[in-house]
């Protein structure tokens, strides 16, 4: 494991500070590290929505949070009043499944995790106090915490989602059906110059 990039405890007291901020503003602090750069330093801050939500944080909610974080900062002595850039995002598809929260956020995604020896590759169904309920090859099968290893979320270019039910025929459907309902100008746009 790659050393902290903390220096001096100073993440600590910013985590401390930024927990209940993040809180309010409905997400979850994922980590927090403070590094210097020349006379300042920079503070990551990584937020996360809560577990028992699924999809992704949309940029509107971490503006939202970066500003309340920056004004809790500012009104703060935390950094001893050292100049400071500010980072906030979120984990992105990279981060390892290590912790139950981590497991539940990733339900309906496609993961990889090693379970005893061998890496099994399926999609998370549900998270329960005796494991994770995996699909593998159509079978549901729960892989109890202790034979879970750190899981990775897998790309998927396509997700197969519920909320996905349209095929290509009803869009295209429903693009002749706007077309039937535009004024005829007596122009086509491939005869225009």
């Amino acid at each position: 494991m790659a050393p902290s990039a903390q220096p001096s405890g100073a993440a600590g007291p910013v985590t401390s500070l930024l927990a209940p901020v993040v809180e309010a503003s409905g997400l979850v602090l994922e980590d927090v590290t403070v590094t210097p750069a020349g006379k300042r330093r920079v503070v990551r801050v990584v937020v996360d929505l809560p577990e028992d939500r699924t999809g992704s944080l949309d940029l509107d909610a971490v503006a939202d949070v970066s500003r309340a974080v920056s004004d809790a900062l500012d009104a703060s002595d935390v950094l001893g009043g050292t100049p400071y850039v500010l980072e906030v995002g979120t984990p992105g598809v990279d981060r390892p499944l290590t912790e139950r929260r981590h497991w539940s956020r990733a339900r309906t995604r496609l993961v990889e995790v090693p379970v005893d020896g061998t890496v099994l590759t399926g999609r998370v169904q549900a998270v329960a106090d005796d494991g994770v309920e995996l699909e593998v090859d159509g079978a549901r099968r729960t892989v109890p915490w202790e034979q879970l290893g750190t899981g990775r979320v897998q790309v998927e270019f396509r997700r197969p989602d519920a909320a996905d039910d349209e095929t290509d025929d009803d869009l295209d459907d429903e693009l002749d059906e706007t077309d039937d309902d535009l004024p005829d100008d007596g122009h086509d746009e491939a005869e225009e110059d």
